[in-house]
């Protein structure tokens, strides 16, 4: 019989709020947590986007202790803050046995970029001698995954994902495996950035990925608007406690949702531009529902990046796998709200989705105006919507053609 896995907590650090709860209030509320960048001056560096989501009033010496912090990169903060969250949230106590058994993947698109370049400017300024010893361990992908290992004591499987934006999404669903697998009781899982720097901010905007509404902050991250112009950069850090549901109701946890699907699969298209005709997102979305009928599903959380050919693909590839009943399908980008996180937008938006079966309310997609006879399905614009779906899927796509989708449903004792 096959393991069935469930969601017993949940932690987030996002531009909306430090934690869960605050996050979840401002995503119904249609609040949107981007804003003038505060980290660097970007307009006087001559950068042509001056706007992002960034976290705020989080200070990581109060987190980690000044010692431990000065050591750590702002995405493994980031990371560390949720999973205690998701820990705590689950009510789970790690004993000595629990560790053995329980695993950890966090992902990230990027890692430690900050890290690496702070560092890169000192050598060129004072010389190799001034390097930090811990800039390797800082910058590295897997920083964050280690460091939530060894911060809760955890002793099973650690691994980090690096699927660009499907990062947070490929990190639960794969995680949710391990499970089904019979390695691993407990995982904690998801993902964290913190590419809000100076020369990352730079490159996107020289691609031509981001939104110049430099003007408009709340206004810039529009998806599915025929009048959007790209993405805002965001960072964060999601993670969510996953148990087998024998382990589960052996400590008589509280369940939040049953993760019941996930896909996985691969443009092979290219490097930054999704395949327009969607073949790939869509048959992420038919591995997750696998086993069910596609009129089950009631409310898809989409990538949605605000990004022209993103937000097209997205939903003709939605339209390919439920047909009519597309239209009957409510569909919301949080992104609009908290930005593009990027490696951890995936195991936000999983956290969104299981607010939404828990509470019955399934957040909008905000700063929708004027509809895109390309994207022609119900975005949920601009106000929350009481829908109290079953089933729900979450759905993202990185560069490199990385596609992922994770199906949840209801919980019902």
């Amino acid at each position: 019989m096959e393991t069935r896995v469930v969601v017993t907590g949940m932690g987030a650090v996002t531009p909306l709020g430090n934690d869960v709860p605050t996050t979840w209030d401002g995503l119904v509320a249609g609040r949107c947590g981007v804003g003038r960048i505060t980290l660097f001056d970007a307009e006087a560096m001559g950068i042509s986007v001056t706007i992002a989501a960034e976290v705020k009033d989080l200070d990581p010496d109060e987190i980690l202790g000044r010692r431990a912090a000065r050591r750590s990169d702002r995405f493994t903060v980031f990371a560390v803050v949720a999973a205690r969250e998701a820990v705590q949230h689950a009510a789970i106590e790690l004993d000595d046995d629990v560790k053995l058994r329980a695993g950890v993947v966090v992902g990230t698109g990027i890692g430690g970029v900050s890290s690496l370049l702070n560092n890169h400017d000192t050598f060129t300024a004072s010389g190799p001698r001034r390097v930090s010893p811990f800039m390797v361990p800082m910058m590295m992908p897997n920083a964050a995954s280690a460091a939530v290992s060894i911060d809760l004591q955890v002793k099973g499987p650690n691994m980090c994902v690096a699927t660009a934006c499907a990062t947070g999404t490929n990190a639960i669903g794969e995680a949710g495996e391990m499970i089904r697998r019979g390695v691993a009781d407990v995982m904690i899982c998801g993902g964290s950035e913190a590419v809000i720097v100076p020369v990352s901010l730079a490159a996107f905007a020289n691609m031509g990925a981001l939104s110049t509404r430099n003007d408009e902050p709340t206004r810039a991250s529009r998806p599915f608007d025929a009048n959007r112009d790209g993405f805002i950069v965001g960072e964060g850090g999601g993670v969510v406690v996953l148990e087998s549901l024998e382990h589960a109701q052996r400590r008589g946890a509280h369940i939040h949702a049953e993760l019941v699907g996930y896909g996985a699969t691969s443009d092979a298209f290219h490097i930054t531009a999704p395949d327009e005709n969607g073949a790939g997102a869509a048959e992420a979305m038919r591995l997750a529902i696998s086993g069910m009928e596609p009129e089950q599903v009631d409310y898809i959380n989409a990538h949605g990046t605000s990004t022209i050919l993103n937000d097209a693909m997205e939903s003709k590839a939605i339209r390919q796998v439920f047909g009519d009943h597309a239209d009957s399908l409510a569909i919301s980008s949080i992104k609009s709200m908290t930005g593009h996180l990027v490696g951890a937008a995936g195991a936000v938006e999983a956290i969104a989705c299981v607010k939404s079966l828990e509470t019955g309310w399934v957040p909008p997609t905000i700063n929708y105006e004027t509809p895109d006879p390309k994207c022609d399905l119900d975005y949920v614009p601009n106000e929350a919507k009481k829908l109290d779906p079953q089933i729900v899927i979450s759905n993202s796509f990185g560069f490199g053609g990385h596609n992922g989708c994770l199906a949840f449903r209801r919980w019902e004792e």
